[in-house]
Protein backbone atom coordinates (compact mmCIF):
# COMPACT_ATOMS: atom_id res chain seq x y z
CA UNK A 1 0.00 0.00 0.00
CA UNK A 2 1.17 3.53 -0.77
CA UNK A 3 0.01 6.46 1.35
CA UNK A 4 0.45 10.05 0.23
CA UNK A 5 0.20 12.40 3.21
CA UNK A 6 -0.38 16.09 2.50
CA UNK A 7 -0.01 19.18 4.70
CA UNK A 8 0.83 22.83 4.22
CA UNK A 9 3.99 22.44 6.29
CA UNK A 10 6.71 19.80 6.36
CA UNK A 11 7.71 20.69 9.89
CA UNK A 12 5.82 20.44 13.17
CA UNK A 13 4.62 24.02 13.70
CA UNK A 14 1.33 22.90 15.22
CA UNK A 15 -0.91 19.95 15.95
CA UNK A 16 -1.99 19.06 12.41
CA UNK A 17 1.46 18.83 10.75
CA UNK A 18 2.87 17.20 13.89
CA UNK A 19 0.33 14.37 13.66
CA UNK A 20 0.84 14.16 9.90
CA UNK A 21 4.60 13.73 10.26
CA UNK A 22 4.35 11.26 13.14
CA UNK A 23 1.82 9.14 11.28
CA UNK A 24 4.04 9.17 8.17
CA UNK A 25 6.93 7.76 10.19
CA UNK A 26 4.70 5.21 11.92
CA UNK A 27 3.19 4.00 8.65
CA UNK A 28 6.67 3.65 7.14
CA UNK A 29 7.70 1.57 10.16
CA UNK A 30 4.85 -0.82 9.30
CA UNK A 31 6.37 -1.31 5.86
CA UNK A 32 4.08 0.94 3.82
CA UNK A 33 5.42 3.16 1.06
CA UNK A 34 4.87 6.70 2.33
CA UNK A 35 5.18 10.01 0.50
CA UNK A 36 4.90 13.25 2.48
CA UNK A 37 3.91 16.26 0.37
CA UNK A 38 4.49 19.66 1.99
CA UNK A 39 3.32 22.80 0.23
CA UNK A 40 5.33 25.58 1.89
CA UNK A 41 8.94 26.05 0.81
CA UNK A 42 11.51 24.78 3.28
CA UNK A 43 13.69 27.49 4.82
CA UNK A 44 16.99 27.31 6.72
CA UNK A 45 16.47 26.58 10.39
CA UNK A 46 13.16 24.77 10.02
CA UNK A 47 12.87 21.84 12.42
CA UNK A 48 12.12 19.28 9.72
CA UNK A 49 11.19 15.75 10.68
CA UNK A 50 12.86 13.11 8.53
CA UNK A 51 12.45 9.35 8.33
CA UNK A 52 14.42 7.02 6.02
CA UNK A 53 11.23 5.27 4.93
CA UNK A 54 9.38 8.47 3.95
CA UNK A 55 9.83 10.23 0.61
CA UNK A 56 9.55 13.98 1.13
CA UNK A 57 8.20 16.19 -1.66
CA UNK A 58 8.13 19.98 -1.32
CA UNK A 59 5.98 22.08 -3.64
CA UNK A 60 8.08 25.23 -3.04
CA UNK A 61 5.17 27.57 -2.30
CA UNK A 62 4.65 30.41 0.20
CA UNK A 63 2.32 30.61 3.17
CA UNK A 64 -0.46 32.72 1.67
CA UNK A 65 -0.46 35.19 4.56
CA UNK A 66 3.21 36.00 3.90
CA UNK A 67 2.15 37.39 0.50
CA UNK A 68 0.91 40.93 -0.22
CA UNK A 69 -2.73 41.21 0.80
CA UNK A 70 -4.33 41.09 -2.69
CA UNK A 71 -2.35 37.96 -3.62
CA UNK A 72 -2.97 36.45 -0.20
CA UNK A 73 -6.71 36.94 -0.60
CA UNK A 74 -6.84 35.33 -4.02
CA UNK A 75 -4.52 32.45 -3.11
CA UNK A 76 -6.28 31.87 0.19
CA UNK A 77 -9.61 31.39 -1.56
CA UNK A 78 -8.25 29.26 -4.42
CA UNK A 79 -4.53 28.75 -4.95
CA UNK A 80 -4.42 27.74 -8.58
CA UNK A 81 -0.64 27.23 -8.60
CA UNK A 82 -0.81 25.01 -5.51
CA UNK A 83 -3.44 22.87 -7.18
CA UNK A 84 -1.35 22.57 -10.33
CA UNK A 85 1.82 21.56 -8.46
CA UNK A 86 -0.03 19.14 -6.20
CA UNK A 87 -1.68 17.43 -9.15
CA UNK A 88 1.72 17.04 -10.84
CA UNK A 89 3.18 15.50 -7.67
CA UNK A 90 0.26 13.10 -7.33
CA UNK A 91 0.65 11.93 -10.92
CA UNK A 92 4.33 11.20 -10.31
CA UNK A 93 3.98 9.38 -7.00
CA UNK A 94 0.55 7.72 -7.06
CA UNK A 95 0.21 4.04 -7.90
CA UNK A 96 -2.60 1.51 -8.26
CA UNK A 97 -2.84 0.88 -4.51
CA UNK A 98 -2.70 4.48 -3.23
CA UNK A 99 -4.64 6.46 -0.63
CA UNK A 100 -4.28 10.22 -0.08
CA UNK A 101 -4.54 11.61 3.45
CA UNK A 102 -4.96 15.39 3.78
CA UNK A 103 -4.20 16.98 7.16
CA UNK A 104 -3.90 20.71 6.48
CA UNK A 105 -4.67 23.00 3.56
CA UNK A 106 -5.74 26.47 4.77
CA UNK A 107 -2.28 28.06 5.08
CA UNK A 108 -1.23 27.48 1.48
CA UNK A 109 -2.91 24.72 -0.52
CA UNK A 110 -6.45 26.15 -0.28
CA UNK A 111 -9.54 24.20 -1.48
CA UNK A 112 -7.68 23.70 -4.77
CA UNK A 113 -6.08 20.71 -3.02
CA UNK A 114 -9.38 18.83 -3.06
CA UNK A 115 -9.88 19.50 -6.75
CA UNK A 116 -6.37 18.25 -7.52
CA UNK A 117 -6.85 15.04 -5.55
CA UNK A 118 -10.20 14.29 -7.17
CA UNK A 119 -8.77 15.08 -10.60
CA UNK A 120 -6.01 12.55 -9.92
CA UNK A 121 -8.80 10.05 -9.24
CA UNK A 122 -7.46 9.01 -5.83
CA UNK A 123 -9.34 8.01 -2.65
CA UNK A 124 -9.19 10.75 -0.04
CA UNK A 125 -9.08 10.72 3.75
CA UNK A 126 -9.29 14.06 5.62
CA UNK A 127 -8.49 14.50 9.30
CA UNK A 128 -10.57 17.21 10.97
CA UNK A 129 -7.98 18.72 13.31
CA UNK A 130 -10.19 21.83 13.30
CA UNK A 131 -13.41 22.88 11.54
CA UNK A 132 -12.16 24.69 8.43
CA UNK A 133 -13.87 22.03 6.33
CA UNK A 134 -17.11 23.81 7.24
CA UNK A 135 -16.67 26.91 9.46
CA UNK A 136 -15.05 30.03 7.92
CA UNK A 137 -12.88 30.71 11.00
CA UNK A 138 -12.28 27.00 11.60
CA UNK A 139 -13.24 27.13 15.27
CA UNK A 140 -17.01 27.45 15.68
CA UNK A 141 -16.10 30.34 17.97
CA UNK A 142 -17.22 33.97 17.92
CA UNK A 143 -14.43 36.38 18.71
CA UNK A 144 -16.93 39.24 18.99
CA UNK A 145 -18.84 37.61 21.86
CA UNK A 146 -16.01 35.31 23.06
CA UNK A 147 -18.31 32.30 23.16
CA UNK A 148 -18.73 29.14 21.12
CA UNK A 149 -20.73 29.69 17.93
CA UNK A 150 -24.08 27.98 17.39
CA UNK A 151 -24.78 29.39 13.91
CA UNK A 152 -25.08 27.24 10.79
CA UNK A 153 -21.97 27.77 8.67
CA UNK A 154 -22.54 30.02 5.62
CA UNK A 155 -26.12 30.79 6.67
CA UNK A 156 -27.32 34.38 6.51
CA UNK A 157 -26.66 34.81 10.23
CA UNK A 158 -23.16 33.38 9.82
CA UNK A 159 -22.35 35.72 6.94
CA UNK A 160 -23.52 38.73 8.96
CA UNK A 161 -21.73 37.82 12.20
CA UNK A 162 -18.65 40.00 12.96
CA UNK A 163 -16.89 36.96 14.40
CA UNK A 164 -13.47 37.02 12.74
CA UNK A 165 -10.43 37.53 15.02
CA UNK A 166 -8.84 39.98 12.55
CA UNK A 167 -11.29 42.05 10.53
CA UNK A 168 -14.40 42.00 8.38
CA UNK A 169 -12.16 41.82 5.30
CA UNK A 170 -10.56 38.64 6.61
CA UNK A 171 -14.01 37.25 7.37
CA UNK A 172 -15.06 37.90 3.78
CA UNK A 173 -12.02 36.05 2.45
CA UNK A 174 -12.64 33.12 4.80
CA UNK A 175 -16.29 32.99 3.78
CA UNK A 176 -15.36 32.81 0.10
CA UNK A 177 -12.83 30.09 0.91
CA UNK A 178 -15.56 28.14 2.74
CA UNK A 179 -17.87 28.38 -0.27
CA UNK A 180 -14.98 27.18 -2.45
CA UNK A 181 -14.33 24.30 -0.05
CA UNK A 182 -17.97 23.26 -0.08
CA UNK A 183 -17.98 23.26 -3.86
CA UNK A 184 -14.64 21.43 -4.09
CA UNK A 185 -15.64 18.52 -1.85
CA UNK A 186 -19.12 18.02 -3.25
CA UNK A 187 -18.15 15.97 -6.36
CA UNK A 188 -16.23 13.30 -4.46
CA UNK A 189 -16.95 10.93 -1.63
CA UNK A 190 -14.59 11.29 1.28
CA UNK A 191 -13.68 9.62 4.53
CA UNK A 192 -13.39 12.03 7.43
CA UNK A 193 -11.28 11.18 10.47
CA UNK A 194 -12.43 12.79 13.72
CA UNK A 195 -10.08 12.91 16.70
CA UNK A 196 -12.87 13.16 19.29
CA UNK A 197 -16.59 12.55 19.61
CA UNK A 198 -17.00 16.27 20.34
CA UNK A 199 -15.32 17.14 17.06
CA UNK A 200 -17.46 14.74 15.09
CA UNK A 201 -20.72 15.91 16.68
CA UNK A 202 -19.83 19.54 16.00
CA UNK A 203 -19.14 19.28 12.28
CA UNK A 204 -20.61 16.06 10.86
CA UNK A 205 -24.06 17.46 10.11
CA UNK A 206 -22.53 20.14 7.88
CA UNK A 207 -20.55 17.73 5.70
CA UNK A 208 -21.63 15.80 2.57
CA UNK A 209 -24.34 13.28 3.40
CA UNK A 210 -22.60 10.39 1.62
CA UNK A 211 -19.28 10.88 3.43
CA UNK A 212 -17.94 8.21 5.75
CA UNK A 213 -16.84 9.16 9.28
CA UNK A 214 -14.39 7.36 11.56
CA UNK A 215 -13.01 8.22 15.01
CA UNK A 216 -9.25 7.87 15.51
CA UNK A 217 -7.41 9.45 18.44
CA UNK A 218 -4.26 11.40 17.71
CA UNK A 219 -1.04 9.75 18.91
CA UNK A 220 0.72 10.93 22.07
CA UNK A 221 4.51 10.83 21.86
CA UNK A 222 5.23 10.12 25.54
CA UNK A 223 6.79 6.83 26.59
CA UNK A 224 5.63 5.19 29.77
CA UNK A 225 7.73 6.07 32.79
CA UNK A 226 7.27 6.96 36.40
CA UNK A 227 4.34 9.20 37.23
CA UNK A 228 4.88 12.70 38.59
CA UNK A 229 5.87 12.79 42.25
CA UNK A 230 3.59 15.47 43.65
CA UNK A 231 5.40 15.45 46.97
CA UNK A 232 8.64 16.79 45.52
CA UNK A 233 9.52 20.46 45.08
CA UNK A 234 7.43 23.53 44.36
CA UNK A 235 4.57 22.59 42.06
CA UNK A 236 2.70 24.94 39.77
CA UNK A 237 -0.25 25.01 37.40
CA UNK A 238 0.71 24.87 33.72
CA UNK A 239 -0.91 26.14 30.54
CA UNK A 240 0.71 24.72 27.39
CA UNK A 241 0.28 25.89 23.81
CA UNK A 242 -0.90 28.89 21.84
CA UNK A 243 -1.78 31.73 24.21
CA UNK A 244 -5.11 32.80 22.75
CA UNK A 245 -8.52 33.90 23.95
CA UNK A 246 -10.37 30.94 22.44
CA UNK A 247 -8.05 28.43 24.11
CA UNK A 248 -8.90 29.96 27.47
CA UNK A 249 -5.58 31.63 28.28
CA UNK A 250 -7.28 34.61 29.93
CA UNK A 251 -9.55 32.31 31.92
CA UNK A 252 -6.52 30.36 33.14
CA UNK A 253 -4.67 33.55 34.15
CA UNK A 254 -7.61 34.95 36.10
CA UNK A 255 -8.54 31.60 37.68
CA UNK A 256 -4.97 31.07 38.93
CA UNK A 257 -4.96 34.55 40.41
CA UNK A 258 -8.31 33.99 42.13
CA UNK A 259 -7.28 30.55 43.43
CA UNK A 260 -3.88 31.77 44.64
CA UNK A 261 -2.09 29.12 42.57
CA UNK A 262 1.18 29.97 40.75
CA UNK A 263 0.86 29.37 37.02
CA UNK A 264 3.32 28.97 34.16
CA UNK A 265 2.39 29.69 30.52
CA UNK A 266 4.55 27.77 28.05
CA UNK A 267 4.16 29.03 24.49
CA UNK A 268 3.23 32.31 22.86
CA UNK A 269 0.35 33.95 21.10
CA UNK A 270 -1.67 37.12 20.64
CA UNK A 271 -3.13 37.05 24.18
CA UNK A 272 0.24 36.89 25.96
CA UNK A 273 0.31 40.61 26.78
CA UNK A 274 -3.20 40.46 28.24
CA UNK A 275 -2.25 37.40 30.31
CA UNK A 276 0.59 39.37 31.88
CA UNK A 277 -1.77 42.27 32.64
CA UNK A 278 -4.39 40.04 34.26
CA UNK A 279 -1.96 37.99 36.32
CA UNK A 280 1.29 39.78 37.08
CA UNK A 281 2.57 36.74 38.99
CA UNK A 282 2.22 34.45 35.96
CA UNK A 283 5.49 33.03 34.66
CA UNK A 284 5.94 33.17 30.89
CA UNK A 285 8.20 30.65 29.15
CA UNK A 286 8.94 30.13 25.45
CA UNK A 287 7.89 27.15 23.36
CA UNK A 288 9.62 23.87 24.13
CA UNK A 289 10.18 20.82 21.97
CA UNK A 290 7.26 18.39 22.07
CA UNK A 291 9.59 15.66 23.31
CA UNK A 292 10.35 17.74 26.43
CA UNK A 293 6.73 18.23 27.51
CA UNK A 294 6.47 15.01 29.50
CA UNK A 295 9.64 15.64 31.51
CA UNK A 296 8.60 19.23 32.24
CA UNK A 297 5.21 18.17 33.58
CA UNK A 298 6.71 15.34 35.65
CA UNK A 299 9.24 17.69 37.21
CA UNK A 300 7.22 20.82 37.93
CA UNK A 301 3.47 20.49 37.40
CA UNK A 302 0.82 20.31 40.08
CA UNK A 303 -1.90 20.47 37.44
CA UNK A 304 -2.56 21.29 33.78
CA UNK A 305 -5.17 23.95 33.07
CA UNK A 306 -6.87 23.75 29.65
CA UNK A 307 -10.10 25.83 29.72
CA UNK A 308 -10.84 25.97 25.97
CA UNK A 309 -13.77 28.21 25.09
CA UNK A 310 -14.32 26.65 21.65
CA UNK A 311 -15.33 23.04 20.93
CA UNK A 312 -11.69 22.07 20.53
CA UNK A 313 -11.17 18.74 18.80
CA UNK A 314 -8.21 17.91 21.11
CA UNK A 315 -5.99 19.11 22.64
CA UNK A 316 -3.05 16.72 22.99
CA UNK A 317 -1.82 18.47 26.14
CA UNK A 318 -4.59 16.87 28.20
CA UNK A 319 -3.44 13.39 27.17
CA UNK A 320 0.20 14.32 27.74
CA UNK A 321 -0.59 15.40 31.30
CA UNK A 322 -2.53 12.22 32.04
CA UNK A 323 0.32 10.12 30.62
CA UNK A 324 2.70 11.46 33.29
CA UNK A 325 0.20 11.47 36.15
CA UNK A 326 -0.60 15.18 36.29
CA UNK A 327 -4.26 16.05 37.01
CA UNK A 328 -6.11 18.22 34.50
CA UNK A 329 -8.65 21.00 34.78
CA UNK A 330 -10.30 20.63 31.39
CA UNK A 331 -13.11 22.42 29.58
CA UNK A 332 -16.41 20.64 29.10
CA UNK A 333 -16.31 22.01 25.53
CA UNK A 334 -13.07 20.21 24.69
CA UNK A 335 -12.98 16.89 22.89
CA UNK A 336 -10.02 15.69 24.94
CA UNK A 337 -12.02 16.11 28.14
CA UNK A 338 -13.91 12.98 27.06
CA UNK A 339 -10.97 11.03 28.51
CA UNK A 340 -11.36 12.66 31.93
CA UNK A 341 -13.66 11.34 34.63
CA UNK A 342 -14.73 14.38 36.63
CA UNK A 343 -13.45 14.20 40.20
CA UNK A 344 -11.49 11.01 39.51
CA UNK A 345 -8.82 11.67 36.88
CA UNK A 346 -9.31 15.44 36.70
CA UNK A 347 -12.02 18.07 36.68
CA UNK A 348 -14.29 18.88 33.75
CA UNK A 349 -15.61 22.41 34.17
CA UNK A 350 -17.29 25.24 32.31
CA UNK A 351 -14.56 27.42 30.77
CA UNK A 352 -15.27 30.28 33.16
CA UNK A 353 -13.07 31.85 35.83
CA UNK A 354 -15.13 30.84 38.88
CA UNK A 355 -15.49 27.18 37.89
CA UNK A 356 -11.86 26.88 36.87
CA UNK A 357 -10.61 28.57 40.07
CA UNK A 358 -12.72 26.27 42.25
CA UNK A 359 -11.20 23.19 40.63
CA UNK A 360 -7.70 24.62 40.98
CA UNK A 361 -8.25 25.23 44.70
CA UNK A 362 -9.34 21.62 45.16
CA UNK A 363 -6.20 20.33 43.49
CA UNK A 364 -3.95 22.71 45.42
CA UNK A 365 -5.30 21.64 48.80
CA UNK A 366 -4.42 18.48 50.71
CA UNK A 367 -3.53 15.33 48.76
CA UNK A 368 -6.11 15.79 45.98
CA UNK A 369 -3.50 16.29 43.26
CA UNK A 370 -1.59 13.18 44.35
CA UNK A 371 -4.70 11.01 44.35
CA UNK A 372 -6.21 12.36 41.12
CA UNK A 373 -2.85 12.41 39.31
CA UNK A 374 -2.28 8.75 40.14
CA UNK A 375 -5.76 7.88 38.90
CA UNK A 376 -5.20 9.83 35.66
CA UNK A 377 -1.94 7.95 35.13
CA UNK A 378 -3.64 4.59 35.62
CA UNK A 379 -6.60 5.48 33.39
CA UNK A 380 -4.37 6.67 30.55
CA UNK A 381 -2.06 3.66 30.52
CA UNK A 382 -4.98 1.24 30.58
CA UNK A 383 -5.49 2.26 26.95
CA UNK A 384 -2.57 4.48 25.85
CA UNK A 385 -2.76 6.56 22.68
CA UNK A 386 0.42 5.23 21.14
CA UNK A 387 1.65 5.91 17.63
CA UNK A 388 1.57 2.17 16.92
CA UNK A 389 -2.11 2.01 17.81
CA UNK A 390 -2.81 5.12 15.72
CA UNK A 391 -1.17 3.89 12.53
CA UNK A 392 -2.59 0.37 12.80
CA UNK A 393 -6.09 1.87 12.97
CA UNK A 394 -5.30 4.13 10.01
CA UNK A 395 -4.04 1.15 8.01
CA UNK A 396 -7.32 -0.63 8.59
CA UNK A 397 -9.26 2.39 7.30
CA UNK A 398 -7.04 2.69 4.23
CA UNK A 399 -7.37 -1.01 3.45
CA UNK A 400 -11.17 -0.87 3.78
CA UNK A 401 -11.26 2.02 1.31
CA UNK A 402 -9.09 0.21 -1.23
CA UNK A 403 -11.11 -2.99 -0.80
CA UNK A 404 -14.35 -1.10 -1.42
CA UNK A 405 -15.65 -1.24 2.15
CA UNK A 406 -15.46 2.56 2.50
CA UNK A 407 -16.40 5.15 -0.17
CA UNK A 408 -13.85 6.39 -2.71
CA UNK A 409 -14.16 9.44 -5.01
CA UNK A 410 -16.78 9.37 -7.74
CA UNK A 411 -15.21 8.32 -11.03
Amino acid sequence: MKIIIIADYGFADGGAPKVALESAAGLADLGHEVVFVAAVREAPGMALVRHPGVTHVNLGLEDVWSLPLPRAAVSGIWNREAGRRLLAALRVHAGPDTVVHLHQWTKCLSPAAFAAIFRADLPLVVTCHDYFISCPTGLFYRFDTQHACALTPLSGACLAAPCDPRSSAHKAIRVLRSFATRRAISPGKLTFVHVSDRGRATVERFLPKDARHVRIDNPVAIARGAGADMGQGARKAFYLGRITVEKGALVAACAAREAGVPIVFVGDGPAAVEVRRLNRQAEMRPWIDAAAVGDLLRREALMLVAPSRWPETGPLTIFEAMAVGVPVVGSLLSGAAEKLVDGRSGFVVAPEVAACAAAMRRLAGGDAAVRIGAQAFGDYWTSPLTLERHVKTLTGVYRDILDGELPVPAR
